[in-house]
């Protein structure tokens, strides 16, 4: 389970656009007590759903 900093350093992205794709639901998330908290292989199936739809590999 990653930090939504941690999550948004993986992808490169600024920690407003990881809660942004956080909120829209495009990355799915949990709340761990008060903190959210993004699994580690939600990431990479997202990763891997983005390079599927670019049509790579």
């Amino acid at each position: 389970m990653l930090t939504v900093e941690q999550a948004a350093d993986w992808l490169a992205v600024s920690r407003t656009t990881m809660f942004a794709l956080i909120r829209d639901e495009v990355v799915p998330s949990v709340l761990v007590g008060r903190y959210r908290r993004v699994p580690a292989d939600e990431l990479t199936a997202y990763i891997e759903r983005l390079v599927a739809q670019a049509g790579k590999f």
